[in-house]
């Protein structure tokens, strides 16, 4: 753990204190490191909010300020992890609602593309359901009730998809487009900051430039039982159910990753949709 600080505060003077700027030689300072408003500036935060951060009197920084905290500072992948840890973003208080399901028009709708992988996410990307085909195709990931997590936290994504630097790319443009449309949404907050904390990859992601979500995507996954499938990924919104949105993988007819995928449709009953995986449960 970096420095062992025990409050927000404390590590952000700490390595305030380490920062060198850029300066002239003939320029002298009392202390060392970088001033407030330098770091403040550098995070495109203001001057007070930054002072109160670092004497823990400011409420929590949301995900986007820890980002940009974290460059600012120049942290590397362990201390920015660290950041995270302590700022821990806190969410208002939501009202209990229940589980999310998918309406039984869209379950019979996924049932009957035998040879079209389908899955429905919501907001946070957590997986409600999946078709047989799907689950086949996602069958070796351990962390498949949530997208993110299947990409940024599971091994066999580095194996699964083909581009998976573009893959994790999309994947955070949603993700950030999620909060920025609802910041006090407390699975969205808990989920940014579980990926913060175990994935540097995504820390650098989530501090990069925004970038849009493509309606399509044209994948190349990797399955060990039919090899690479090239595949084009499709997102329609449920309108009848805000925030859920049908995915669908699907291949060029008589291309060779159809067969393929039509070869991988037989490895699992194709009898039905998986169940709701429950990861719609909010709190």
């Amino acid at each position: 753990m970096d420095g062992g600080e025990s409050s927000l505060g404390a590590f952000l003077r700490r390595h305030r204190d380490l920062l060198r700027t850029d300066r002239r030689p003939q320029e002298r300072r009392r202390v060392p490191g970088a001033r407030r408003d330098e770091v403040a500036g550098a995070a495109g935060i203001s001057a007070g909010y930054y002072a109160r951060l670092e004497q823990d009197r400011a409420a929590r920084p949301s995900w986007q300020t820890v980002a940009a905290l974290a460059r600012a500072l120049r942290l590397d992948d362990e201390a920015t992890a660290h950041l995270y840890r302590l700022a821990g973003p806190t969410a208002r208080r939501s009202r209990p609602t229940r589980r999310e399901r998918i309406s039984p028009e869209v379950r019979r709708l996924m049932d009957g593309w035998t040879g079209v992988a389908a899955l429905v996410i919501d907001t946070a990307q957590d997986v409600l359901a999946r078709n047989a085909l799907a689950s086949v195709l996602h069958g070796r990931f351990t962390r498949a009730d949530n997208v993110p997590r299947m990409v940024f936290l599971d091994p066999v994504a580095a194996e699964h998809f083909g581009d998976w630097n573009r893959v994790a790319a999309d994947v955070v443009a949603d993700l950030r487009r999620a909060v920025r449309e609802a910041p006090d949404d407390p699975r969205l907050t808990a989920l940014v900051g579980e990926l913060a904390i175990h994935s540097a990859p995504f820390r650098r992601l989530w501090a990069a430039r925004e970038s849009a979500v493509p309606a399509r995507r044209h994948l190349r996954l990797f399955h060990p039982e039919v090899g690479e499938l090239r595949l084009t990924a499709e997102v329609f919104p449920i309108t009848r159910a805000a925030g859920q949105r049908l995915v669908t993988y699907q291949a060029e007819p008589g291309s060779a990753s159809a067969d393929s995928l039509a070869l991988l449709g037989t490895l699992g009953p194709l009898t039905g949709s998986t169940a709701d995986t429950g990861a719609g449960e909010r709190s």
